[in-house]
């Protein structure tokens, strides 16, 4: 027996979930040919205006810039024709300062769509898709989407919840960022703490050559260096701080980057694991946020580890549980959970 209601609620759900995914390439457009950053500077504006504002052409904007007012991605004059973005609109979409900057989300959308052909066939193999054979920019995506999310929390949040960090990098720590990917999590905390030294590590190669760029372009090319290396023979020890940022879960094996890392890291040093929220179970995770995440472990993150040595395949939803018996069984002491986002737990591990 049918119960129509339900039917017609699923109905429902998913016409909203066809105009999202309908929006992402949309939303590209409008970021790629500076449509939203010209309404940002310039205020409202009709088709007619913002076409030779953007160099673009009227006709394509009247239906873009319709769909986006369909949306609520922007704001429609009906009386002057005009189209704007509010400022909780221009947070989203324009202000990449913002935590809540979201283009890059509607690229990682795109690098998944695209993705889908390699992670189906893995779907009959059982075998993985390797992070720089992943389709399209993955890790540029990857890096664009929590670049917002550190750069807010960060310096100011994350570091001083952990246990004396802060007071060793003002007066010069020396720190190992490991699984790095583009360096924005490195670059950060060099200009912040300029006392410290910082090394970023990561297993593919062309992220490691993106991370120089951005080292130099913001500055910190003094106390910053980024080496190709994976978290389970990555160069030096005696460091007083290792970070992870969002990568744990992706590694073929967690349990030998733990050992690694405990053995790299001072006696009295930490270990600071950053990884998407999520509960312990299946039930704990049915949320929006937990939908997200378990799409990008599907096509991302488990076959990223199902390509390395071991392939433990985590994913992105293992929850603090696994994550505190995978870090234990590293040789650290104690973890705790020192804060947390809507979108990241940041656990503190000490020996």
């Amino acid at each position: 027996m049918i119960d129509t209601d339900r039917l017609n609620t699923l109905v429902g759900q998913l016409v909203a979930d066809l105009g999202g995914a309908s929006s992402v390439a949309m939303v590209r457009i409008g970021d790629q040919l500076g449509l939203y950053r010209a309404l940002h500077e310039k205020g409202p504006l009709t088709p007619a205006e913002l076409a030779p504002a953007t160099g673009t052409h009227e006709r394509y904007l009247r239906e873009w810039l319709s769909h986006q007012a369909a949306s609520n991605y922007l704001t429609h004059d009906p009386a002057t024709g005009r189209f704007a973005l509010s400022p909780e609109q221009a947070m989203v979409f324009a202000d990449e300062a913002s935590p809540v900057y979201m283009i890059g989300g509607f690229d990682l959308m795109a690098a998944i769509s695209e993705n889908q052909p390699k992670v189906q066939a893995a779907f009959r193999s059982g075998g993985g898709v390797a992070w720089g054979d992943q389709a399209g920019c993955m890790f540029c995506a990857v890096a664009r989407f929590f670049r917002p999310g550190y750069q807010n929390n960060l310096v100011d949040a994350w570091l001083p919840a952990l246990d004396g960090v802060v007071g060793k990098l003002r007066v010069g720590a020396k720190v190992a960022d490991i699984g790095c990917g583009h360096g924005w999590s490195t670059v950060l905390m060099a200009k912040a703490f300029p006392q410290s030294q910082f090394t970023g590590f990561d297993f593919h190669a062309g992220s490691i050559e993106a991370a120089r760029a951005h080292a130099a372009e913001h500055g910190v090319s003094a106390n910053t260096r980024f080496e190709v290396g994976t978290a389970q023979d990555f160069a030096g020890s005696g460091f007083d701080l290792a970070t992870c940022f969002d990568c744990l879960h992706d590694m073929g094996d967690p349990a030998g980057a733990a050992r690694h890392i405990r053995q790299a890291l001072k006696p009295d040093g930490t270990w600071m694991v950053v990884e998407p929220m999520a509960g312990d179970s299946l039930a704990e995770n049915c949320n929006p946020v937990g939908r997200l995440y378990y799409a990008g472990s599907t096509m991302i993150c488990v076959p990223t580890s199902l390509a390395q040595p071991v392939g433990a395949a985590l994913g992105a939803q293992a929850g603090e549980a696994r994550l505190r018996e995978i870090i234990l069984s590293g040789g650290f002491g104690t973890v705790r959970r020192a804060t947390e986002t809507p979108f990241n737990m940041v656990l503190e591990a000490v020996p």
